[in-house]
């Protein structure tokens, strides 16, 4: 068996200290070391195949260099720009991302936090909060293990939480349907055990109540294309006249309600203008073009990470919560109303 290379043999070749050799191959010090040396340190580790040893390291500072990220729903695309956000923050400073979707099971949430656990991550980045029981919350409790929460909250106010401003991107939509004379506005909420619906929910109604026109809020089972399609199915069932605008809990749910008007041959916007929420990728694409609130989900992800790391750094947390700027991106799915 060959014999393996050691960062002796790379400090060697290179011409430097092995602590040189160390500071240059980890991400949290290589900025130590001069341009000039990094580069001939690098050269040297790849001419020898050296590979460091993750765990000997881990043994040395009590960190295994790598978070563990759960997320409800890995088909929701506000997820990616998230997790980009959080690897561009995370790897630069040497860790490795553990990704685990849950499709918003309790017991695959719980499994799978025991199993990063287990394999002695760091600590987490939850995108998975909920205002009911949630067992990860206090599986995360028992750990004592450094948590930041992303986009939702947990309603237990013990670890930071990242997200953008929902109040303000529902104020901003309605603002916007009420200068474009809508006279009754539906918001189409998400689930109401989910922090982001309930914020929204209560800013929609202080919102359409101040500008003083009819409005109303019904909630969809899901965030998804299918949930707002069946809660257009009903709201246009139940009422038989369609409102003017409708607000939706997502841009998923802002689709569904789209399909289901066409279905009934309700054109958008002539007939009912859609406003939805998050901007997702390629939501200017849907026909029409989607007007929608934008969540800046990249630097959500970003800041989340930070967090974590100040947290693991310090070691200890407070359950801060720090919250983004939103805006609206008007595009072709709202019009004027007409009577």
């Amino acid at each position: 068996m060959p014999r393996r290379v050691t960062i002796d043999d790379v400090a060697r070749l290179a011409e430097v200290h092995k602590a040189t050799v160390s500071r240059a191959l980890n991400a949290q010090t290589r900025d130590q070391v001069n341009a000039e040396t990094l580069k001939r340190v690098k050269r040297a580790a790849r001419q020898l195949g050296y590979v460091p040893n993750a765990m000997a390291r881990g043994l040395r500072t009590s960190k295994s260099m790598t978070i563990g990220v759960i997320i409800p729903d890995l088909m929701n695309p506000i997820f990616p720009p998230i997790i980009r956000g959080i690897e561009h923050v995370l790897q630069a400073q040497g860790y490795t991302v553990l990704i685990a979707n849950t499709d918003s099971h309790d017991e695959v949430e719980v499994s799978a936090f025991e199993s990063l656990l287990q394999r002695r991550v760091d600590g987490f980045i939850l995108a998975t909060g909920r205002l009911d029981d949630q067992p990860v919350v206090e599986e995360a409790a028992t750990a004592d293990v450094p948590v930041v929460l992303v986009n939702r909250d947990s309603g237990v106010g013990r670890y930071p939480l990242v997200s953008g401003d929902n109040a303000r991107g529902i104020e901003l939509a309605v603002t916007h349907l009420v200068e474009l004379g809508h006279p009754r506005i539906i918001h189409v909420a998400g689930p109401p055990n989910f922090s982001t619906t309930r914020t929204r929910a209560e800013a929609f109604e202080a919102a359409a109540t101040r500008a003083g026109v009819e409005h109303d809020t019904i909630y969809a089972t899901a965030l998804s294309t299918d949930a707002g399609f069946e809660a257009a199915e009903k709201l246009l069932s139940d009422n038989g006249v369609a409102p003017s605008a409708l607000v939706a809990g997502n841009d998923l749910v802002a689709l569904g309600l789209i399909r289901r008007l066409r279905v009934q041959g309700l054109r958008c916007p002539d007939e009912v203008s859609v406003v939805g929420f998050n901007d997702m990728p390629f939501a200017g694409d849907f026909w029409p073009p989607l007007t929608t609130v934008r969540m800046p989900l990249r630097e959500i992800g970003a800041e989340a990470a930070r967090l974590l790391l100040r947290g693991i750094e310090a070691g200890e947390q407070e359950a801060a919560t720090l919250t983004l700027p939103v805006s609206l991106v008007v595009r072709g799915s709202t019009g004027p109303f007409r009577s």
